[in-house]
């Protein structure tokens, strides 16, 4: 990064320069960290909408014009001919791996899939219709008093297995988490099994019947996890860096970050679409006259349009396509497929839609693959937290290794009572 130019503010007659940043990508900023100390104001910014956070070479993300890249790598391209593994690898480690380094990974995810016996009480303290977000968040913070040894990350190693750990545990931590709510006997991992493979395996396999996922199921999975990996400093992504900063421990800041990623506006928002499309299967209405309706703000189209993106969600168009591959391997004729495209294709030829740059993001195809996969809609946000994991770690990390982080603070205008003096219980 280069500091070049000033911009100029003048507040009360004062000037002030202030340094202009640049990112690779062009991207401009005007740093106001040191506004208050020298002129005694803040920006106010509501939502960080316009605020730059930190310095970070993850994610670059152009919602003007669609783009989304891991480490400079195109999604599309990742979605194509990657894994959700190696993806992992890279976003957490910088660099694509080689062939012996992946399958060294693949070798530690495999022999780290197991939980600690005594993490099984924790599950049955849990009623059998708490909340899989609830139990995963829990378990995962809890994966720190199980590993003392990496609650102080120093080393490279260190931080290698504790990778390794959350991501092999978590795909276990929420497979155990759905079978407690569907009152099913625990199906432990099989280390022989690629990553998505183990997983569905777990969710549905019983002991008198092992489930063997198709390949076309597999790389479904593997596709709606690797587009959900990382996206920049979302509501999740910026929890985890906020709880990192105070020098939490690595499990503690990912659980934040689950507890974030449960609300409705953040990982519900798939399962919100499915809501969306049975309603408009089960109440007898037209796609026509459903778009009339959100036209007169009658209805909500969930799905529809992106905080960032003001173009095409790229993640939307490679699981469109992941979503109509998956259907017809299967054989299955998805009433709510039908609807999904009849109401991308009328928004994206109306003016409504077109003028407001509403086209699909990523939660309005995502839904469809987990119902095609026997997801059920309350794991949703659950899947996006195992996709969007990674992410988070290599946030973490990044954060971690940088010098003089400083633990963040966002200020705030008061807009409360002026000074008032205390009265007493009896004169109330």
């Amino acid at each position: 990064m280069q500091k070049k130019d000033t911009a100029t503010l003048t507040i009360d007659g004062q000037t002030y320069e202030l340094p202009i940043v640049r990112g690779t990508e062009g991207e401009i900023g005007v740093d106001v960290s040191c506004l208050r100390t020298r002129a005694g104001v803040i920006t106010l910014d509501q939502g960080y909408a316009n605020t730059g956070s930190c310095y970070s070479g993850i994610t670059f993300v152009d919602g003007e014009r669609g783009i989304l890249r891991y480490r400079g790598y195109p999604i599309e391209q990742l979605a194509r001919q990657s894994s959700f593994v190696e993806t992992v690898m890279l976003l957490v480690f910088g660099e694509l791996p080689t062939r012996e380094e992946r399958a060294a990974f693949r070798t530690m995810l495999g022999d780290t899939a197991l939980l600690h016996e005594d993490l099984m009480h924790h599950f049955e303290g849990f009623p059998p219709n708490g909340h899989p977000m609830a139990i995963l968040s829990a378990v995962i913070n809890s994966l720190g008093a199980y590993n003392p040894d990496l609650l102080d990350i120093q080393t490279e190693e260190e931080f290698r297995k504790a990778v390794a750990k959350l991501v092999s545990k978590v795909r276990t931590i929420a497979a155990f988490s759905y079978r407690k709510s569907a009152g099913l006997p625990i199906i432990y991992p099989d280390p022989s099994r690629s990553y998505c493979e183990n997983f569905l395996h777990m969710m549905f396999s019983v002991p008198y019947k092992e489930h063997v996922p198709t390949p076309e199921a597999q790389k479904a999975l593997s596709q709606f996890l690797l587009v959900h990996a990382d996206h920049e400093q979302n509501c999740s992504c910026s929890t985890v860096r906020m709880v990192g900063s105070s020098e939490a421990n690595l499990f503690a800041s990912v659980s934040a970050g689950i507890c974030a990623l449960w609300g409705r506006l953040h990982g519900g928002a798939n399962s919100a679409v499915v809501q969306m499309l049975e309603n408009i299967r089960d109440g007898d209405l037209t796609v026509k006259d459903c778009i009339e309706k959100v036209k007169r703000k009658e209805f909500r189209l969930m799905g529809f349009g992106h905080r960032v993106y003001k173009n095409f969600d790229p993640r939307a168009k490679v699981l469109k396509e992941c979503a109509t591959n998956l259907l017809a391997s299967l054989h299955i004729k998805d009433p709510f497929l039908d609807i999904a495209q009849e109401l991308e294709e009328i928004a994206l030829h109306d003016d409504y839609f077109v003028s407001r740059k509403l086209y699909p993001n990523v939660d309005f195809y995502s839904g469809l693959i987990l119902r095609a996969l026997n997801i059920p809609v309350n794991m949703f946000p659950v899947m996006f937290a195992i996709g969007r994991l990674p992410g988070w770690i290599a946030h973490w990390h990044e954060q971690h290794l940088e010098e003089n982080t400083r633990i963040h603070r966002p200020r705030q205008i008061y807009v409360g009572p002026n000074i008032r003096d205390y009265i007493l219980m009896k004169d109330r």
